[in-house]
Formats: C-alpha cells, structure tokens, sequence
C-alpha cells in the first residue's frame, strides 16, 4: 500500500523550472533511495513534498492531497524531514534539542529518549551539551533522532552520511535498519550509491528534474548505461 504518491509534480524557485513532471509512489514500511548528481532535482523533491517551494501537481499523503498545506500541517500529517543543513538549535542542550522535536508532549509516541540513547549511544553521553559544540556527526545523530520524537510514519532524509567518518556512516545505515524494522517508511536522498543499494528496497534515479529509472537495487546495480549517464561523475 502507498503512504505517499506523487504525480506530476513541477516546481519553481522564481521562474527557474527545476522539477518537469516527477511521479512515483513510495509503500508502508520500504526505504526508497532518491538517487542523482548534484542539481538533478533530489533536494527540491524533497522540498516540494514538504510545502518548502512553489510547486504543481499532486502530492497524496494517505490519499489526503498536501499540496498547498503549510510545512508545519505536513509534519502533523505524520512526515518527517531532515534536510541536509541539519537546523539543530546550536545553544540548547541536546536534550533539548530532542525534546523539541515532540509533536505532542502529553501524548507519548512510539520513540522515547532512551530510544534514543539506545541507537546512537554517544548523544546520552553529551546529552547535557549543547548542540552547536558537537562535531558534524554527532549533529547528524541528533537531528535524526529529534526528527524521530515526532513519531512519523515517513522520514524524508537528505544527504545524511555527506562528510561523515565511515564509522558514522555506519550507524546512519543502521539507524535506517531500524525504521525499516519499526514499519517506517522512508525517502532517502543520497549519492553515496553504496549505502543506498545496499538498505533500500527501491531506486529511483533523477536527472534533469525528471525520474529517468525506477527499479530494484540490483536493477540499477545491472544497468550500467544509467549508472554511467545520471550517477557516475
């Protein structure tokens, strides 16, 4: 079943047309690798499907059509987002930070601070820091998990391993292991091909605002033609 289904979707910034007619479906509980060089449209998706630019079209979250709804009733909606800039809130703690990201502090969700602390492990023992001192990996840490205090049923993730230690990169894919296992479905926009064939269920490759491949990883993985004309730099 889809939880998200976007159909000929364009958007703008200015009079810059950047997104030409992107469709496709992302299912309850799969990771979904959005996949492209830089300037090919991955970011802006995201962006659209989260009211971030001017967009047309139609974007279906539970056959509810979000297009024109403000990013904060979106969120409500059940979709996470964690855009590549992070916006961690550098002069609170990193508790705090995760508090923040509760949609609804009287009603508890299904991911605790202790959850939390549990995957990622270094954020309980800096959890008394404040965020704007920590290194790039462990804001990465922390914004994936504030995103998860809000209990979503889809993460958009954009660039989440961009200039992190293998290490980290390594817990971010079983970070995502985990969504998969709890049922949470994910848009995973990144370019390391390697991290994304190997945890996603499903490929799409953009180029030029436009999905030029659907498929299975393996798919891609024998499909050297698009590899070498939308991936490889």
């Amino acid at each position: 079943m889809s939880v998200l289904k976007i159909d000929n979707l364009h958007a703008y910034y200015g009079k810059s047309h950047v997104l030409h007619g992107v469709h496709f479906e992302v299912q309850a509980g799969e990771i979904m690798a959005l996949l492209g060089r830089n300037g090919s449209g991955r970011s802006t998706t995201a962006k659209a499907i989260m009211g971030l630019v001017d967009c047309q079209g139609s974007v279906r979250w539970k056959e509810q059509e979000i297009v024109g709804k403000k990013t904060y009733e979106i969120a409500h909606l059940g979709i996470g987002y964690v855009p590549e800039s992070r916006d961690i809130f550098p002069n609170l703690t990193v508790e705090q930070n995760l508090y923040l990201g509760q949609k609804n502090a009287r009603k508890a969700g299904r991911w605790s601070l202790d959850d939390m602390y549990r995957m990622f492990p270094a954020l309980s023992d800096r959890k008394n820091t404040l965020a704007g001192v920590m290194s790039g990996g462990e804001q990465q840490m922390l914004t994936l998990c504030r995103t998860l205090m809000g209990d979503p049923d889809l993460i958009i993730i954009d660039e989440p391993t961009e200039g992190l230690a293998p290490k980290i990169v390594e817990l971010v894919g079983q970070y995502l292991e985990t969504l998969k296992e709890r049922g949470i479905s994910v848009l995973l926009i990144e370019q390391k091909l390697t991290i994304a064939l190997a945890i996603s269920d499903r490929c799409l490759v953009m180029g030029h605002g436009s999905i030029v491949f659907a498929g299975t990883p393996n798919e891609l993985r024998n499909d050297s033609y698009i590899r070498k004309e939308w991936l490889e730099v």
